[in-house]
């Protein structure tokens, strides 16, 4: 199968997520403020009126229903089904997509229980902890049932744990980051095209194929979510956004052990994720050093920072989304990388955030 033909089927499937996604997210924001499923102001939260939750509906069945689909269809016609219709060149594409069905079904299991998760704290708040907890046992059953790994050659006893804390980390990360209309939806779908299009670098297929369907579903609901928002995804919403990427990122790797290639590459899911990243790393710092519990939602993070500095919100996302853009762009440089373009990479990034740093810095008090 030639790249554009494969290029083409791929932004079919993100197109047929994107539609789905937007067709649910439509029909929430009818559908929830009469059954009662909805936002409300008060506390931390800054928007006035009741908002309709459901976007995080939307989003999970957009990218749970497709993959479900064609591993059914994987299983029960087979691979000789497609490569009588495509020819011959589809076959080594349908074998792998078949040899990798099995660790597919381990992915919906896990978006699954953090998408009723995220439910549950929607409708009635849980505490910190337990989501912790359901998170991190999530990153163990894909880690060590799905195969999931950062760092396999370092052994077990080293990838298991780096995984799971991966998994915490950047589901809290999106979780933390939906704390304005549009920004985790928007942080997250420009995240997965980074992901999809460094996973085709690499010559990957399943890969790119899956962050195609997540972008899809995330980019339906983010039509309804750009400020000024008609409707929220919510924890069931943002706990599977985090999940998507940081299942995507850990899937996308160019180091091949054996091949002599430099590991350099492996820093390519911070560098695409270091948006999200520095905001969970500096709210959780701020948090810590006032004495205050780093779980507990406020206004601290940095795009409220910026609000506080005169920008208004739609222009703090947009501020955001082009940070995002512009290290996920930056990543694209590392597939090959030697230290030299790597180091490249990091300082642009380090730059990136130190900008970022310096708008949403205290200003300097007047006389």
């Amino acid at each position: 199968m030639s790249r554009p033909v494969l290029l083409l089927l791929m932004s079919a499937a993100a197109l047929g997520a994107a539609g789905l996604s937007a067709v649910l997210t439509a029909a929430a924001v009818r559908i929830c403020p009469r059954i009662g499923f909805t936002d409300h102001p008060g506390g931390h939260k800054s928007h006035k009126v009741p908002m309709p939750y459901g976007g995080g509906v939307a989003i999970f069945i957009a990218a749970w229903l497709p993959v479900a689909a064609a591993i059914l269809l994987l299983r029960w016609m087979g691979p000789d089904w497609g490569i009588e219709r495509f020819g011959e060149s589809i076959r080594p594409y349908l074998g792998g997509l078949e040899q990798r069905s099995g660790q597919a079904l381990v992915l919906l299991i896990g978006a699954a229980v953090l998408h009723v998760l995220g439910l549950i704290d929607d409708v009635r708040a849980l505490g910190a902890y337990p989501k912790l907890i359901v998170i991190a046992g999530v990153g163990l059953l894909v880690t060590v049932w799905g195969g999931l790994r950062i760092g396999a050659m370092w052994g077990d006893a080293v990838s298991i744990p780096l995984t799971v804390a991966w998994f915490i980390v950047i589901v809290n990360a999106f979780n933390f980051l939906d704390n304005m209309d549009g920004l985790s939806s928007g942080v997250g779908w420009l995240c997965l095209v980074s992901l999809a299009a460094c996973g085709l670098m690499a010559g990957q297929v399943f890969v790119p194929a899956l962050a195609c369907i997540f972008i899809g579903a995330v980019l339906g609901f983010w039509f309804f979510n750009f400020p000024p928002a008609r409707i929220f995804m919510g924890d069931a919403g943002s706990l599977v956004v985090g999940y998507m990427l940081a299942t995507t990122a850990v899937m996308t790797t160019y180091f091949r052990s054996g091949m002599d290639a430099p590991p350099y590459a492996l820093a390519m899911p911070l560098v695409i994720l270091a948006v999200p990243l520095y905001d969970f790393v500096s709210v959780v710092g701020i948090r810590l050093a006032e004495g205050r519990n780093p779980m507990r939602g406020d206004q601290r993070h940095f795009s409220h920072r910026l609000v506080d500095h005169g920008l208004s919100r739609r222009f703090a996302v947009l501020t955001i989304y082009l940070a995002t853009a512009t290290t996920g762009l930056t990543a694209t440089l590392l597939p090959g990388a030697d230290l030299r373009r790597t180091l490249t990479v990091a300082f642009i990034v380090l730059m990136v955030l130190g900008i970022i740093a310096i708008l949403e810095s205290p200003a300097r008090k007047t006389a």
